[in-house]
């Protein structure tokens, strides 16, 4: 059954249209990752599904109910937690304040700080640490544990990798299984298609706004991922 359900949606910033009859489907459990180069839409898409940008066409229902004018803070009481590009964390709050503010509108659920905790030790070990003093790594664990703790059926990830190192990174994807096994579906950004081919169940390909390649991870080529990517 699909938790999202995108139907056709222009979407831009002023007179600049970033998205181009847009669709997409997400299904509830599973991880669906939308990769492409920068410029190509995919922070757009995930602004549009959190509310903080509004279609000019198209449609967005989340778990069979219109977002159509809903709010951003509306959006998250109904189940949808945005985990932004840059990571957005309060400098001059601790660790463990930062996810508290996640919890701030919290719906009923599995995560709260001893989860977040098992399922990040770094965070715990770190839980008094100011944000001003956190690595890129720690801060991007905290910016996805803070959306967890608003206990999110979709879980909106954009740009996991992006400036981090890859056993950093690699550490925060290994957290993705324990995220979905909960019940939390996953849309997840990011410009690493092979990281993306190693976790998501299903894959789509943006370029200018538009989607060029959708498919399951084993039924798409390297070569026809570059051509999708690139616009060859």
């Amino acid at each position: 059954m699909s938790l999202l359900t995108v139907d056709a949606i222009d979407v831009g910033y002023g007179d600049f249209q970033a998205l181009y009859e847009l669709s997409a489907q997400v299904r509830e459990g599973e991880t669906l990752a939308i990769v492409g180069a920068n410029g190509a839409g995919k922070s757009t898409l995930l602004k549009a599904i959190a509310g903080l940008l509004e279609p000019t066409a198209g449609s967005i229902t989340f778990d069979g109910k219109s977002l159509s004018r809903v709010p951003a803070h509306q959006r998250v009481r109904r189940g949808i937690s945005l985990t932004p590009e840059g990571r957005r964390i309060f400098a001059s709050l601790t660790t463990e304040e930062n996810l508290l503010v996640g919890a701030y509108r919290a719906n009923p659920g599995p995560w709260n700080l001893s989860r977040i905790y098992a399922s990040f030790p770094l965070l715990n070990d770190r839980k008094d640490r100011l944000g001003t003093n956190m690595s890129g790594g720690e801060q991007q664990m905290t910016a996805i544990a803070r959306s967890l703790m608003s206990n999110p059926k979709l879980l909106l990830l954009d740009e996991v990798s992006l400036g981090l190192a890859p056993v950093i990174v690699s550490q925060i994807y290994a957290a993705l299984p324990s995220i979905t096994a909960e019940g939390t579906t996953v849309l997840v950004v990011e410009q690493d298609v092979n990281q993306a081919m190693r976790v998501a169940d299903r894959m789509q390909c943006l370029l200018e706004g538009r989607t060029v390649l959708e498919g399951v991870p084993s039924s798409l080529s390297r070569e026809s991922l570059a051509q999708a990517y690139f616009g060859i």
